[in-house]
C-alpha cells in the first residue's frame, strides 16, 4: 500500500467516525489529513464526494430519530452559496481561509468546553438561519467546509441534539452533493477523484457504522461536548496543515 493510499484511508476512517458520532466533521478532519498528499483542487472534490456518502448513510440509519423542521431555511440559502464558493476555489488558494477557520474553531471550542453551557441566541429567526446557511454553502463550495457555521450556529441556538443533527447533517449532505455538481462542471472532478473515492469507500462505511454506535449512547450534555471536542481537534488540525499542501 502506497503512503498516499494509507493517508487517504486514515483520513476517510477518522472523518467517517466523527460523522457517525456527531453528524459532522468529515471535511474538517479529512482536509487536515489529505492536504499532505493532495492539492486543494484534488482534495475538495474527494471530500464532498465522501462527505455526501457519509451523511446519506448516517441519515438513512437514524431515520425518524432526527428533527428536520429547521432544515429548509439553511438548505435553500446554502444552495445559492455553493456555486459562489466553487467559483472562488478556481482562483484562490485557501491556506489563509483554513488558518482563520482553524483559529476560530480552536478559540470557540476551547472557550465553551470550559464553560458549563453555551450562550443561547434566539434573535434573527429564519432570516439569521438563512444567512448562516448561505455562508455555509460558500464555505462548502470553496473548501468542503459547509458544516462549520451551521454546526456552531445550531449549538448557539440551544436546540436539542435531534434538532441540531437533523439540521446540520442533511444540510451537509445537500451541500456536498451541490458542491460536487458545481466542481464537476468546473472540471475539478476527474478519474483520479473517482479512483480515490473507491479506495476510501470501505473505510468510510466502517467509520460511520462505529460512530453511530457511539451517538446512540450520548445524552444532550455529552453530545454538546463531543461536538465541541471535534471542533477543537479539527481546528488544531487545520492550523497544523496550513501550508502543508502538495502539488498533488
Amino acid at each position: 500500500m502506497s503512503p498516499e493510499i494509507a493517508i487517504l484511508l486514515t483520513g476517510a476512517f477518522l472523518a467517517a467516525f466523527a460523522t457517525g458520532a456527531a453528524g459532522f466533521g468529515d471535511a474538517l478532519i479529512a482536509i487536515s489529513i489529505w492536504l499532505y498528499v493532495l492539492s486543494p483542487q484534488e482534495a475538495v472534490p474527494l471530500i464532498v464526494a465522501c462527505g455526501a456518502v457519509m451523511s446519506i448513510y448516517s441519515l438513512w440509519k437514524l431515520g425518524r430519530q432526527l428533527d428536520y423542521s429547521k432544515l429548509p431555511a439553511f438548505a435553500l440559502a446554502g444552495a445559492v452559496g455553493v456555486p459562489v464558493g466553487a467559483w472562488i476555489l478556481k482562483f484562490i488558494e485557501p491556506d489563509l481561509f483554513r488558518m482563520i477557520t482553524g483559529g476560530f474553531l480552536v478559540t470557540y471550542a476551547g472557550v465553551f468546553l470550559l464553560a458549563r453551557s453555551l450562550p443561547h441566541i434566539t434573535a434573527g429567526g429564519r432570516i439569521a438561519d438563512s444567512g448562516v446557511g448561505f455562508a455555509g454553502g460558500i464555505m462548502g463550495g470553496f473548501a468542503g467546509l459547509s458544516g462549520v457555521l451551521p454546526t456552531v450556529w445550531c449549538g448557539l441556538r440551544g436546540w436539542p441534539k435531534a434538532t441540531q443533527r437533523g439540521t446540520f447533517q442533511p444540510f451537509l449532505a445537500i451541500m456536498h452533493i451541490l458542491a460536487l455538481i458545481s466542481l464537476a462542471f468546473g472540471g475539478l472532478v476527474t478519474m483520479e477523484t473517482a479512483e480515490r473515492f473507491l479506495w476510501c469507500l470501505p473505510a468510510l462505511l466502517l467509520g460511520v457504522w462505529l460512530g453511530l454506535k457511539i451517538y446512540r449512547h450520548l445524552d444532550e450534555i455529552l453530545f454538546r461536548r463531543v461536538v465541541l471536542g471535534i471542533l477543537l481537534v479539527s481546528g488544531i488540525a487545520l492550523l497544523i496543515s496550513t501550508g502543508g499542501t502538495t502539488d498533488g
